[in-house]
């Protein structure tokens, strides 16, 4: 029987299925900067969405922080005792200066903002069956597995919010995972190795870390990238590819891990795709989501410019605008009797039309 848990809390319908909290950003005595990433950024993406009108704090999903019990549905207790020591931690967030921090520090400065975006991941998973779409402003620790963090990863999210569905909600029972940041998703990829119910999708630079080999083997549609890859070769890779997973196993959920890491200039990612060019990767894996009916979960992974955080926002502001994302939709009119109601009327609309 599964453990009690508060992440999957019933959501009023006038939120957005978009989760986030102030909690997710990194700040402690400017350590955070010793990291390529913008341990900022999330925070970011939510201001320039409020700029833009898009939401409001009342209209966002307030992320809870993952327990020792929801991690525990896939880390192993031994992997989470590991945590408690700061140089493991350390070595994880690649900030070596944490080795010398007592524990409790490293617990409430590093690894909480990292558990709450867990949280985050699990709830959008929970959303984006109920909403059909769901997107996590943090998340995407594509190199954690249930025994093993690195790359920035600590938790292993991913995963967690699979395991969830799988176990907590009625009629989940496969799922894909989208996955086009710039670095190869070991992580998930062990997790799932002989996981049948596991479609993975990866794209990634083939240069860079991890190079995991034993983890491409979980791999069913690898898309290896040459060094300085650009849009065009780019997005007709990810068109083709993304369309060719799907039509091979239609899940039940998709997890998109939509990484910017790949944007030109990036320090680790190596590629050479334009802001543009990710907005409208972003759209090719939304569109045939949607034409699909499936449900689909973001979550935004590595990226490591400033500029990130705004192109985050703009391909959200740009998958609202061609009504990809939309507060209502749902993927099916039973997931969502509003939508039933709007389609009928639609129906009977276009009918007395023809009539006249």
């Amino acid at each position: 029987r599964p453990h009690r848990t508060e992440l999957y809390q019933d959501v009023p319908s006038t939120r957005w299925p978009i989760v986030y909290s102030p909690d997710y950003n990194i700040t402690f005595m400017g350590l955070e900067k010793l990291h390529p990433f913008d341990a900022g950024k999330w925070g970011k993406v939510i201001d320039f969405l409020k700029e833009e009108k898009l939401i409001v704090d009342d209209l966002i999903v307030q992320a809870q922080e993952a327990t020792e019990e929801d991690l525990l549905v896939v880390h192993t207790r031994r992997y989470l005792n590991k945590l408690k020591w700061s140089f493991v931690v350390a070595t994880i967030t690649e900030i070596p200066p944490v080795l010398f921090l007592p524990n409790f520090l490293v617990q409430r400065k590093v690894l909480k903002p990292l558990r709450t975006q867990t949280g985050g991941t699990i709830m959008a998973g929970k959303l984006a069956v109920d909403r059909g779409w769901a997107i996590n402003v943090g998340g995407g620790f594509h190199h954690c597995s249930s025994d093993k963090g690195g790359g920035f990863c600590a938790y292993a999210d991913i995963t967690l919010a699979i395991r969830f569905l799988f176990e907590r909600v009625q009629g989940v029972s496969k799922a894909t995972i989208i996955d086009l940041d710039a670095h190869q998703g070991n992580g998930h990829e062990r997790d799932f190795m002989d996981d049948n119910r596991v479609y993975i999708m990866d794209a990634y630079n083939r240069y860079i870390y991890p190079g995991d080999g034993f983890a491409k083997r979980a791999i069913k549609r690898k898309v290896e990238l040459e060094w300085g890859t650009e849009d065009t070769e780019y997005l007709q890779k990810v068109q083709t590819h993304v369309e060719g997973a799907l039509n091979e196993l239609k899940p039940d959920i998709i997890v998109y891990n939509a990484g910017t890491d790949i944007l030109d200039g990036d320090p680790l990612g190596g590629l050479a795709i334009s802001p543009q060019g990710i907005v409208k990767r972003d759209e090719i894996v939304f569109k045939a989501a949607r034409r699909r009916r499936i449900p689909i979960l973001m979550v935004t992974s590595g990226g490591y410019q400033k500029r990130t955080a705004r192109i985050i926002a703009d391909s959200i502001i740009n998958l609202y605008n061609l009504g990809l994302i939309d507060k209502d939709l749902a993927t099916s009119g039973t997931a969502n009797p509003k939508v039933e109601q709007m389609l009928r009327k639609c129906t009977k609309d276009l009918n007395s039309l023809s009539l006249q």
